[in-house]
C-alpha cells in the first residue's frame, strides 16, 4: 500500500550537480576555528553541497560535551558567507527551529531520538507550519518503519513538501561489525511505500568506524539511495564526538571518488531485455502461488482425515524428514541452505496454524504431518 505524500523531487530544489547529495561535515561544531577550517577543505570538493554540525548534542549522560549552541549556528552563517555550502543542523525542539530560521540554516535535520517520540515530533511539525524549509528525517533507533513513516507524515501535513529520509542504521541487541545494524530492507520498504520520497545513508552512523565508510556507501547508491551524509573533522582522532566514525575531508574525496555511480536505467535495449526479464519473474511468481494454493488445499486434507480418525497434529519424524529431503534437493539446484529453510520453516507454521484450525485447536507452532 502506498501512502499519500506531497513531496517536491529534490531534483527541483536542488541544482542538478548535487545529485547524488553529499552531506558532510563534523559530528559537533567544537570551536570557530574548526568549523571554519573543517568546511574550506570540504568546499574543494566538488561532490560536497551540504556543510552539517551538530550544535545541540543530545547525549546520554548530562556530563559529556552537549554543543555549543547558538555561538555555533554563527559560525555556519560564515561558512554559508565564505564557502556558498548550504548549511544543516539537527533540531529537537521549538527553539532550535526558531533559532536554526534566525541564523539562516538551508536544512533541518530530526535525529533518530527525537523521532521516536511523535510528541517531539508533533511539536517540530507545528512550528513548521508555514514554513519552506527541507527536512531530514533520520530513522528511529529501533528498525520500525511505521514510526518512521509516521514522523515524515506529521511533518509532510504541516506543509513540509521538502522531505528526506535519512538511513543510519538501527540498534541492534547481537554484535555486529556495525554501530548500527544497516537492515537495508527497512529503507527499501519505505521506499515502496512513498515513492517519492528521496532516502540518504548516513554511513557514519551506521558504520562506528572509518575504514568501513566506503562499502556502505557503495551500497547505498547501488540500492538507488539518492546520497550519502558522511562525517567530516579536520582533526577526527580529537574530535569530541563520535572521533572513530569521522573522516579527514581528504578522505572523504577519495571515499567519493572511489564510488561508482550507477544509472536508474539504461538504453532501450536494455530495458527491453530487463523488462523481458521481470516478466519471467513476474510468470513465476503467479505459478508459485498457485503451487502453493494447491499445496494447502492438501493440507486441509491432511487436517480433515486426522480430524476424522483422532490422530494428533505432532509428527517429528514427518517434519525432520521433510527437512532433510529439501534442503538436500535444495543444494542441488543451487539454492541457499538458510533461506531455504526460513521458506520451509515459512510454509509449515501456515500448513499447522490451518490443521489447528480444521481440529479446533489454538493457533500454536507444531509439525506437519
Amino acid at each position: 500500500m502506498q501512502n499519500q505524500f506531497d513531496i517536491l523531487p529534490i531534483s527541483q530544489w536542488l541544482p542538478a550537480s548535487a545529485i547524488p547529495l553529499v552531506i558532510s561535515g563534523p559530528c559537533s561544531a567544537e570551536n570557530h576555528g574548526q568549523v571554519l577550517s573543517t568546511a574550506r577543505q570540504l568546499a574543494r570538493i566538488p561532490q560536497v553541497k551540504v556543510f552539517r554540525s551538530g550544535i545541540w548534542k543530545p547525549r546520554t549522560r548530562p556530563s559529556r560535551f552537549e554543543g555549543v549552541g547558538i555561538e555555533g549556528l554563527k559560525w555556519l552563517r560564515e561558512v554559508k558567507a565564505e564557502t556558498g555550502l548550504l548549511t544543516t543542523v539537527e533540531v529537537a525542539k521549538a527553539s532550535h527551529i526558531e533559532d536554526a530560521l534566525k541564523y539562516g540554516i538551508d536544512i533541518l535535520w530530526i535525529g533518530a531520538r527525537t523521532v521516536v517520540n511523535p510528541f517531539s515530533v508533533q511539536e517540530l511539525a507545528e512550528v513548521l507550519k508555514g514554513v519552506d524549509i527541507p527536512v531530514m528525517v533520520k530513522n528511529p533507533l529501533n528498525p520500525d518503519v511505521k514510526l518512521w513513516l509516521g514522523a515524515l507524515e506529521r511533518l509532510n501535513s504541516s506543509g513540509i513538501s521538502k522531505l528526506i529520509a535519512v538511513h543510519r542504521g538501527f540498534y541492534y541487541y547481537k554484535h555486529s561489525i556495525y554501530r548500527n545494524q544497516p537492515m537495508w530492507e527497512i529503507p527499501i520498504d519505505l521506499q515502496r511505500q512513498v515513492p517519492g520520497l528521496p532516502i540518504i545513508c548516513d554511513p557514519s552512523h551506521i558504520c562506528g568506524r572509518r575504514d568501513l565508510i566506503q562499502g556502505v556507501s557503495q551500497k547505498a547508491l547501488d540500492l538507488g539511495m539518492a546520497g550519502l551524509m558522511i562525517e567530516s573533522h579536520i582533526d577526527p582522532d580529537v574530535a569530541l564526538t563520535d572521533a572513530e566514525q569521522q573522516v579527514t575531508p581528504d578522505v572523504l574525496a577519495g571515499i567519493i571518488s572511489n564510488l561508482i555511480v550507477r544509472m536508474p536505467s539504461g538504453d532501450k535495449e536494455f530495458e527491453t531485455h530487463l523488462e523481458q526479464l521481470r516478466r519471467e519473474i513476474d510468470k513465476m511468481d503467479a505459478e508459485l502461488i498457485d503451487i502453493l494454493s494447491r499445496r494447502m488445499k492438501i493440507v486441509e486434507e491432511i487436517g480433515q482425515y486426522k480430524r476424522h480418525n483422532n490422530i494428533t497434529i505432532l509428527q517429528i519424524r514427518r517434519w525432520s524428514e521433510i527437512i532433510h529431503d529439501r534442503l538436500n534437493l535444495g543444494d542441488k539446484v543451487g539454492l541457499h541452505k538458510d533461506f531455504l529453510l526460513r521458506l520451509l520453516q515459512l510454509v509449515h507454521k501456515e500448513s499447522i496454524r490451518k490443521q489447528e484450525e480444521i481440529m479446533g485447536l489454538p493457533d500454536e507452532e507444531e509439525n506437519e504431518g
